[in-house]
């Protein structure tokens, strides 16, 4: 599908924004940019009005740049270290602007994003510092669990299906599965061998090992080779479990049904 799609509002009735919902009503047309670079701006503007949209794309391809910066061990050092801290930032403030757009507090995220920015320094200069990655994994898990927080409420804040909203589903489903990556990752911190799996089974699960555990949970799929076998571990699975079959019974079918009522009044 063509990113033009997005950005002209469509005869169902969703628009980029709340703000160009009602610029339309009042003047019955959308501005649209003209000239030699228009394709570029309008794909700018487009980016720039839906947060939630730059954040799903910034975290997809973080699971695709993940992998490549990890070495034999699980992970990332040197180099890809650096990059992973200055990619860990700026997911916060692509978050944290998301967060604006939406009814929660903006100013709870940015109290919790302040710590996190020197934490994820200081883990980028001492990787190996247990208390330092452990405080940086909590306050990563309340802060993306806030923000998913913040996007619920942003999708059930009106009755009015804007193309950011749609966004926001996929954004705070990947910002919850990163939450619980974070999570689990406290969580073999402070009992170790909590997870297992099949290579290397005494070991600590990479970051990235416990963000494909925490997909597939979410996801319900359970395809992941890690298991979780201590008692603390499997609750907190168990707690994504629930969370993940509540988040598509009540988030995606009202957003289905705000849709099929904005087809009928067209």
């Amino acid at each position: 599908m063509r990113l033009d799609a997005f950005l002209t509002p469509s005869s169902a009735g969703i628009v980029r924004t709340v703000e160009e919902g009602v610029e339309q009503r009042t003047s019955g047309s959308t501005p649209r940019r003209t000239g030699p670079f228009s394709r570029v701006l309008r794909t700018f503007d487009f980016f720039r009005t839906t947060p939630c949209a730059t954040l799903l794309a910034v975290q997809m391809l973080g699971l695709l740049l993940y992998p490549a910066l990890e070495d034999q061990t699980g992970r990332a050092g040197g180099l890809g270290r650096s990059v992973l801290s200055v990619f860990a930032l700026f997911v916060l403030f692509l978050a944290v602007l998301a967060v604006r757009r939406t009814p929660a507090l903006t100013w709870i995220s940015a109290v919790l994003g302040l710590p996190l920015i020197v934490l994820t320094i200081a883990e980028g200069f001492q990787p190996n510092n247990a208390s330092i990655e452990l405080w940086s994994s909590v306050l990563h898990a309340v802060f993306y669990f806030y923000t998913a927080y913040g996007l619920v409420r942003y999708m059930f804040n009106d009755d009015k299906v804007t193309t950011d909203e749609l966004f926001a589903t996929g954004a705070a489903f990947t910002v919850l599965a990163w939450g619980f990556a974070y999570l689990y990752n406290a969580v073999q911190i402070v009992w170790p061998v909590s997870f297992t799996a099949y290579e290397n089974p005494d070991a600590p699960r990479s970051w990235f090992e416990l963000l494909f555990l925490s997909f597939t949970t979410l996801t319900s799929t359970g395809l992941s080779d890690v298991v979780p076998i201590e008692a603390h571990a499997r609750s907190a699975v168990m707690v994504e479990q629930v969370l993940g079959l509540m988040y598509v019974a009540f988030i995606v079918a009202r957003l289905v049904g705000l849709q099929i009522r904005a087809v009928k009044r067209h």
